[in-house]
């Protein structure tokens, strides 16, 4: 693709032009690539007036009819599968084969999921014999659902919260990152052309501070779903405070993996790299602290250092690269920042300082070779801090009480892996940790109809088939005397 995208807001069904626009740039080769809108109050204004006015209409649409427009939407979107990894890969700088194997097809799958799981969403009943009444609940949607979505994981994670949201009968507002809005715009043709009412889905571009602020505070938006960073979630909370809202905050992580001796070490290194480093480590799940019973330390950390230096950075159109672009020169030198203060502190930098080789049209990119670093102290803001880039931090440890509460010494509870041949230790660790998710002897091994979200500073409320129908509904008990 060639020339400069002009993006536009999607409002009551039609794409509006901008007066004000914001450079979005292609972290692979440091160019403008896209210009985003700049989008103010009275854009998200008329986009929740959109929304409002085709709430009615919507949530009044037989469940059956809504769940075969999403589908249809599935549909069209797996048809242009390839275009849409194109853009995702040039927009956020991820590997085209892992926006084509792995966003795409979870935002795909998002759609058909929800579009058949809220047809068996079932009410519940109880007879009261002593009075001779009946009891059922019955579940309406919510009204006007304002959606924030983050830049990392851009159509995957905003398709998590519009399916749910538009199946359940709601219509939403939406905001984007504005460094990844590319595929959420081309989203909005497939939207119009399965045949999603206008006013539906309303999407709006533009930062935070001006459209999303907006948002959050708009009387007319009851519930916000928002994914991204603690610091700006706690702003939300206290711009949505006065209103009463519905909340769903997914945050941060500071996730650590625990691997005792006696675990099929080959695996646990080949995951371990995967859940440190997949997507430049900007995945709010990645395993940033990891923690090796000491009688294998030394062994894996061999082995994982070996593995973390064959791991090829580069063009992300490159079919080999694993490790592609940073999303910006900004959070590049963030990422690096860490890097700087572990040397200063005194910590061990296995690997991660070698020189990059770059194609010359790559050259000016945000790019970092996995980074790996030991002899670090748990008090260090390497450990307690999340970094969101391709740095891991490798800690011995003797004891599984000792480990647990090393493993929950921070102020994020989003995720964790623990490593074991066996089961009860699986099982016990697992129960101890305060996390919302603990996978055992895996990573990322999603099923949408378990709860997903975190603890502690790592958000409020869970997503997932029962935990996003709560969410975007309220229900109803009635009582009938026979």
């Amino acid at each position: 693709m060639s020339g400069c995208l002009v993006i536009q807001n999607f409002i009551n069904g039609k794409f509006v032009p901008s007066k004000q626009f914001i450079d979005s740039y292609n972290p692979a080769t440091g160019k403008v690539w896209a210009k985003i809108p700049d989008s103010d109050a009275t854009d998200v204004d008329i986009a929740v007036t959109a929304a409002d006015d085709a709430f009615p209409g919507w949530s009044a649409t037989p469940i059956q009819q809504r769940s075969k427009i999403l589908l249809k939407i599935a549909d069209l979107l797996e048809s242009r599968l390839d275009e849409f990894a194109v853009l995702e890969s040039r927009d956020q700088g991820k590997p085209l084969s892992l926006s084509r194997t792995v966003d795409i097809p979870r935002a795909i799958y998002n759609f058909r999921f929800f579009a058949t799981s809220v047809l068996h969403d079932l009410n519940r009943s109880s007879i009261l014999d002593a009075v001779d009444a009946v009891n059922y609940t019955v579940r309406h949607p919510v009204g006007v659902a304002g959606l924030i979505s983050p830049w990392n994981l851009p159509l995957y994670l905003l398709t998590f919260k519009i399916a749910p949201a538009i199946a359940m009968g709601n219509t939403v507002v939406a905001k984007p990152s504005e460094m990844t809005s590319v595929t959420a715009w081309k989203l909005c043709e497939i939207f119009n052309e399965a045949g999603l009412p206008p006013g539906v889905v309303n999407i709006v571009f533009g930062i935070g501070p001006k459209a999303g602020e907006t948002i959050v505070k708009h009387p007319k938006v009851p519930l916000i779903s928002f994914t991204g960073g603690t610091v700006t979630a706690e702003k939300l909370r206290l711009a949505a405070a006065p209103f009463c809202k519905k909340l769903s905050l997914e945050l941060g992580g500071k996730n650590p993996a625990v691997i005792f001796s006696n675990t099929d070490l080959e695996k646990c290194v080949e995951v371990t790299i995967r859940s440190s480093f997949l997507n430049q480590g900007e995945i709010c799940l990645c395993t940033s602290r990891i923690y090796v019973q000491r009688e294998i330390y030394s062994k894996f950390v061999e082995k994982f250092v070996e593995a973390a230096k064959n791991l090829k950075v580069g063009d992300p159109m490159d079919q080999k690269t694993f490790t592609g672009a940073l999303i910006s020169k900004e959070h590049l030198a963030k990422v690096k920042s860490y890097v700087e203060l572990a040397e200063k502190e005194g910590a061990s930098i296995l690997c991660g300082k070698e020189p990059l080789e770059l194609p010359e049209e790559n050259q000016g990119g945000y790019f970092m070779r996995p980074t790996v670093i030991t002899d670090v102290k748990d008090d260090s803001r390497l450990i307690t801090e999340e970094i969101f880039g391709p740095v891991t931090c490798i800690l011995p440890f003797d004891t599984e009480e000792e480990v647990i509460r090393r493993a929950n010494g921070v102020r994020y509870g989003l995720c964790a892996t623990v490593w074991s041949s066996d089961v009860s230790t699986l099982h016990h660790v697992s129960q101890k940790l305060m996390v919302g998710t603990v996978w055992a002897n895996c990573w990322l091994v999603r099923d949408l109809n378990m709860p997903f979200g975190g603890m502690k500073d790592s958000g409020i409320g869970r997503e997932g088939a029962n935990d996003s129908v709560e969410f975007f509904t309220e229900q109803k008990t009635i009582c009938i005397k026979l």
